[in-house]
């Protein structure tokens, strides 16, 4: 079982978009939906030729605006390719990718691409393990049940738990959809009622 989500790089807020947004000390959750916009500083010319620049750069038609829904679509490609490049011979895809591509190849409104892809990153952290050197996965032999009192096991599934209900927070998902994504594919693995899984996890 892997417990740093290279997943989540697929599913927070653009970064200049008020969607969702959350950090994390992990080294791979970065959290950006897609790749950062190139920054536009707003300076003062300081000479006939950086103002005549900058009057040419001002008349130029703006770039369309990306809605989140065509960045999640953009952000489900990638996280798809991703996952089916890195499975190691003879592994198979959790059966959500193909969900999610679905939803990504009918144009699926925003809680529901959103909902696929946070049910894609907690599949891909708990049934695989990662290769440190090659990024390949694998199929987990890891027993969770056993090793609940782990701190990286604790944590990984408060990181998750908390990105679900940030996701409400944001608006981006209801509070039904997250509940249900959360009692089977996080709740479940552990063994313990709701309750006591909050309570495992300090709530």
């Amino acid at each position: 079982m892997k417990f740093s989500l290279t997943a989540s790089i697929f599913i927070a807020s653009a970064a200049t978009s008020s969607a969702f947004s959350i950090t994390s000390g992990n080294q791979l959750r970065s959290l950006s939906l897609c790749p950062s916009k190139p920054h536009v500083s707003n300076f003062s010319p300081r000479n006939t030729r950086l103002s005549m620049e900058s009057d040419f750069a001002s008349g130029m038609p703006e770039k369309p605006e990306v809605t989140l829904q065509e960045q999640l679509i953009e952000s489900a490609t990638t996280f798809i390719a991703d996952i089916e490049n890195r499975l190691g011979e003879g592994v198979d895809a959790p059966p959500v990718l193909e969900e999610l591509r679905k939803a990504r190849d009918d144009n699926a409104d925003v809680p529901l691409l959103t909902a696929k892809i946070y049910e894609l990153m907690i599949e891909q952290g708990m049934t695989y393990d990662q290769d440190p050197d090659t990024g390949t996965l694998t199929a987990t032999t890891y027993d969770i049940k056993a090793n609940l009192e782990i701190p990286e096991v604790k944590s990984e599934f408060a990181y998750l738990y908390k990105y679900g209900m940030t996701l409400i927070a944001k608006g981006v998902v209801d509070v039904d959809t997250v509940k249900s994504i959360v009692t089977e594919r996080l709740i479940e693995r552990t063994g313990l009622t709701p309750e006591k899984f909050d309570e495992w996890l300090g709530y």
